[in-house]
């Protein structure tokens, strides 16, 4: 018995000696889903993670008496009504429960306006056509256009399973339509139904959960997230770390394990085939297929072999931007905090009406974060007890420019010294402040702040860049041939995000396709159970 096998969890620092038949590195959302679906298919899996906890952004954290989430904040997609979300209540066998944010997932705070997102279509478009009420035609063409889109991703979906050298014939003949929508930018696409540069802010207003701007990003991956929160955001009931427990028991109960502070130094290929991985003790792990859920740029960068790096796979990457890099700023709370203006619903502050978005270069001292986006995890679960105390959890995000905090990546966790503790002390305060200058009546709650940095992230999570949703999704990511999760190394696939879509889901989506890639036969078998019609 390993040491974590006696209570309850599925994971530890060493792994059962058995045989292996897929090794998945990196234990997201991506990695996870994968290693879940093989193992419902009767495949004993590893999955590795370097991390000292499994999760990848769906884990959680404590500081003191509070813990907090780093990534989930809210999930659309999840109930019944959704194929994703008949997957995942089927690869958790039910374990894993959501909680809907309420009749308003997200409130959008603009200088002279605030619209709320409700939990239903009809609602949504009053709201936003009660705002702007000559846009009414154009809300009308930009559902449509968004219904497109979700028809004919499909088809895309599908051709991500073929290899590269298939993949081209296959998107001609049956994802052509697909390849042209995800070829156009979203401000480029919605300038044909409306010059009403507010309006369309509005509509892209939730442009940071996939964390590329409307100037940058493709028109596919807009319309693939709005229609996403069509029908509400949810949250896990028992907190983020529920969605690791829930995955990594089935991969547990299929004979697999979950390998903490194990990270991967290299994939073995030998004779032209994946066989298993190097970590960086030296230790060797074979397996008869390897899946690689840590992104394409790590995947290429890091942990393929020098001798496969020139490869136009491999090299194809190259070009690809990777998702900007964020700031998070941890608040613990005492009191009530709901009478103080907190909430389920996730709250977004925009300081003015610009929709060339752009980072927080903080660098300039009198420069507010152009947009703040506030979270309360503890108002979102069911299950938290605040206790006599009443402690809550917030949390405030922003985007920032990686390279003010490049200086320092090669310097250890909590020991990179006192320049760097300024900086963080420094913004962790301006944060609060612009945060407090909006919902002012949580200054007297505050009870504890921590900052975290994209370093940080990059540390924890090996992304490279600290960048949050892998690769950026603009155009040209979707217009890469090579971005699937058969790569043309045998035994090697790609999971996660990059071959899926952002987010959490986004992210559960690559790790069917790549389950998919890897087992087409009895993974279409399985996934069939689940494809009764989508309600949306």
């Amino acid at each position: 018995m390993t040491e974590s096998e006696g209570n309850g969890r599925h994971f530890s620092t060493r792994s059962p000696d058995r045989e292996w038949d897929t090794v998945v590195i990196g234990s997201g959302m991506g990695g996870m889903t994968t290693a879940a679906l093989l193992a419902k298919l009767g495949q004993r899996v590893l999955v590795l993670e370097q991390h000292y906890v499994p999760g990848g952004f769906t884990h959680t954290f404590k500081r003191k008496r509070w813990v907090w989430d780093v990534g989930v904040h809210a999930v659309g997609e999840v109930s019944d009504a959704a194929l994703l979300g008949r997957v995942l209540h089927g690869l958790t066998d039910g374990r894993l429960e959501w909680a809907s944010l309420g009749g308003v997932y997200d409130e959008f705070h603009y200088p002279d306006l605030r619209i709320d997102f409700p939990d239903n279509r009809p609602a949504f478009v009053d709201a936003v056509c009660e705002a702007f009420p000559d846009e009414r035609d154009a809300m009308r063409q930009y559902l449509q256009a968004t219904r497109e889109v979700l028809d004919q991703m499909k088809r895309w979906y599908l051709g991500r399973i073929l290899p590269a050298s298939l993949g081209p014939t296959a998107d001609r003949t049956f994802a052509r339509h697909a390849a042209r929508l995800l070829a156009q930018r979203t401000g480029d696409v919605l300038a044909r139904f409306s010059r009403n540069e507010r309006f369309t802010s509005v509509l892209t207003s939730q442009w940071g959960y996939y964390g590329s701007p409307p100037t940058r990003s493709s028109w596919g991956i807009h319309a693939l997230v709005a229609r996403h929160f069509f029908h509400g955001g949810y949250y896990p009931v028992g907190g983020a770390s529920r969605i690791a427990e829930c995955l990594l028991a089935t991969v547990a109960n299929a004979g697999g394990w979950t390998r903490i502070r194990s990270p991967v130094r290299e994939i073995v290929v030998r004779d032209g085939r994946a066989v298993g991985v190097t970590l960086e003790g030296g230790e060797e792990i074979r397996a008869r297929r390897v899946v690689s859920a840590a992104g394409a740029h790590a995947t290429v960068d890091s942990l393929l072999p020098e001798s496969h790096r020139a490869s136009a796979w491999a090299r194809s990457f190259a070009p690809l931007a990777q998702s900007p890099a964020h700031v998070c700023l941890y608040l613990g709370f005492k009191g009530d905090i709901r009478a103080a203006g907190a909430s389920a619903a996730n709250k977004w502050f925009y300081e003015s009406w610009r929709s060339d978005w752009d980072a927080w270069h903080a660098d300039d001292p009198r420069a507010d974060a152009p947009v703040l986006y506030c979270s309360f995890p503890s108002l979102k679960d069911p299950d938290h007890d605040p206790g006599p105390d009443l402690l809550h959890t917030g949390e405030v995000v922003t985007f920032v420019p990686y390279d003010m905090f490049a200086p320092w990546r090669d310097g250890r966790w909590r020991r990179r010294g006192e320049e760097y503790e300024s900086l963080k002390k420094s913004l962790e305060q301006r944060l609060l402040d612009q945060f407090l200058r909006h919902l002012p009546a949580l200054r007297p709650h505050v009870a504890f702040a921590e900052l975290s940095t994209p370093i940080s992230t990059e540390h924890f999570t090996r992304s490279p860049r600290g960048a949050i949703y892998g690769l950026e999704p603009t155009p040209a990511r979707f217009a890469n041939r090579w971005l699937r999760p058969r790569t043309p190394i045998p035994g090697l696939f790609l999971s996660g995000c990059d071959v899926g879509t952002v987010g959490v889901m986004g992210a559960m989506l690559g790790g069917v396709l790549s389950a998919t890639a890897a087992e087409p036969v009895a993974a279409l078998r399985y996934l069939r159970d689940f494809a009764k019609p989508i309600h949306v």
